[in-house]
């Protein structure tokens, strides 16, 4: 994690105000990925692992869904092949994220570019793209004060499912992981602004639930490539239309 030197470093009065900035539009992500964060923390003990591991887990690795994938298929005991497939192919979107990222920071200091890419999540990276499209610049102020922020919220959310998962049974049955769901639907329901868009979230949701029947343990794998590959085709359909 950076410092806190490293961030005010150079800071102006109007730094200050994209950081504060940062933190109201990250803030609802934030709050709506709590439950999430707690369902994390009481899945990591209910699988096996120590109370600092499950931390350890949200404060080193900082990826919701690939904890969860891994923790799931700890938990059904799933082979060790399909839990670093899946977790590899549900992180991958981050290499896409990181080449919209690429020019603004590619002069930027090592440390810089090492802390914005360890901070960079759904969330970040969605808010980071507001921000840019409306202020036509990257700010690299906005991103790492966005991305923290959201890095406090998810490890005290998993601290408190580590300690109410010793103390509440069953909690990893309650619903939280709606919270999931919830999240990724309000960052992807505003980037479908084209028909190749609106066509790859369609069928690889719809390959997801169809495959999870027959294939469970690659279901995402292949309904992510589905879904890349409908709207690649939909995409190239359009140019060579127009």
């Amino acid at each position: 994690m950076p410092s806190r030197t490293a961030i005010a470093e150079g800071s102006t009065p109007s730094d200050f105000k994209i950081m504060y900035q940062a933190i109201v539009d990250i803030f609802p992500l934030s709050l709506a990925v709590v439950p999430w964060g707690i369902l994390c923390g009481s899945l990591a003990i209910t699988v096996g692992l120590t109370q600092l591991q499950a931390q350890l887990m949200s404060l080193l690795i900082f990826a919701g869904a690939a904890q969860l994938a891994a923790l799931t298929m700890m938990g059904a005991v799933g082979s060790l092949s399909s839990m670093f497939s899946s977790t590899f192919v549900i992180s991958s979107r981050h290499l896409l994220y990181s080449a919209v990222f690429r020019e603004h920071v590619r002069k930027s200091s090592l440390g810089l570019r090492c802390s914005i890419a360890f901070f960079l999540t759904d969330e970040m990276f969605a808010v980071t793209c507001a921000y840019m499209a409306k202020h036509k610049k990257f700010s690299a102020v906005y991103a790492l004060s966005s991305g923290i922020t959201f890095y406090v919220f998810w490890n005290v959310a998993t601290f408190t499912g580590i300690v109410a998962g010793q103390h509440i049974p069953n909690l990893e049955h309650l619903g939280l992981e709606f919270a999931i769901a919830a999240t990724f639907i309000a960052i992807v329901i505003p980037t479908i602004k084209n028909r190749s868009t609106l066509i790859s979230v369609i069928s690889s949701g719809v390959s997801a639930i169809v495959l999870s029947i027959f294939m469970k343990e690659y279901a995402l794998i292949a309904a992510t490539f589905i879904g890349m590959f409908c709207g690649y085709l939909t995409k190239e359909k359009s140019v060579i239309n127009e």
